[in-house]
């Protein structure tokens, strides 16, 4: 039996609003069905911040100019901004046979495994979702999860301003260090970073990339 296919979206690289994407993918999962494809969407964004459903207003600490954005997935407290790569993924979990905690371990090794191809040691922690090298983070996990469909997905940290990360406690956490692909000595090319990570999540998921140019109506 072949691997089920998942559509692959490239926006570019030209840095993208938060709020209209995040709303293409609550339209996307409420108006698909049991037959469309899984989808990945790979993106930037401008800068923002976004609030999970388990944010606290003490872990913004002095966001300034850039907007702060309440929404849906998990998780608290966490900033995008142009450099950093965004890889929003649509699955439906009960046509792959796989649970939420499957998903994230999924994300986590993806990213891992990606970096190992840029000789930087990666570890997942079962106590902080999320990829971190060392004590300092770089990549990020955040879903939601809606009637056995998931929409966001993951972030990482590639060739970006780290600095408004120091405007938040990161993720919940008090002076937690973020670190990047491109500090490490790794590729600071979004497309190398993106074509790489999404075959580690195809292969760590059981899916068959399938390309899709036509970016969904944002």
């Amino acid at each position: 039996m072949s691997a089920p296919p998942i559509a692959v979206r490239h926006f570019g690289w030209r840095p993208q609003p938060y709020r209209p994407v995040w709303q293409a993918m609550q339209r996307f999962t409420a108006e698909r069905g049991p037959d469309d494809p899984d989808a990945l969407w790979l993106l930037n964004h401008e800068p923002v911040f976004t609030q999970g459903r388990n944010g606290r207003a003490e872990h913004i600490l002095a966001p300034g100019d850039i907007e702060v954005v309440p929404i849906d997935r998990g998780g608290q407290v966490t900033y995008h901004g142009p450099g950093q790569l965004m890889a929003y993924i649509m699955l439906d979990l009960k046509r792959l046979g796989i649970g939420i905690r499957s998903m994230v371990s999924a994300l986590e090794n993806a990213m891992v495994a990606t970096l190992a191809g840029y000789d930087i040691d990666a570890h997942a922690r079962r106590d902080a979702p999320g990829v971190y090298v060392g004590d300092a983070k770089i990549g990020s996990v955040g879903l939601r999860v809606s009637r056995s469909n998931s929409y966001h997905g993951l972030a990482l940290n590639v060739n970006m301003d780290l600095e408004p990360f120091s405007s938040i406690d990161p993720c919940g956490y008090h002076g937690l260090v973020m670190t990047q692909i491109a500090d490490l000595g790794g590729p600071s090319d979004l497309d190398r970073v993106a074509a790489d990570l999404s075959a580690h999540l195809c292969a760590e998921l059981g899916l068959i990339a399938a390309d899709a140019p036509d970016t969904p109506a944002i």
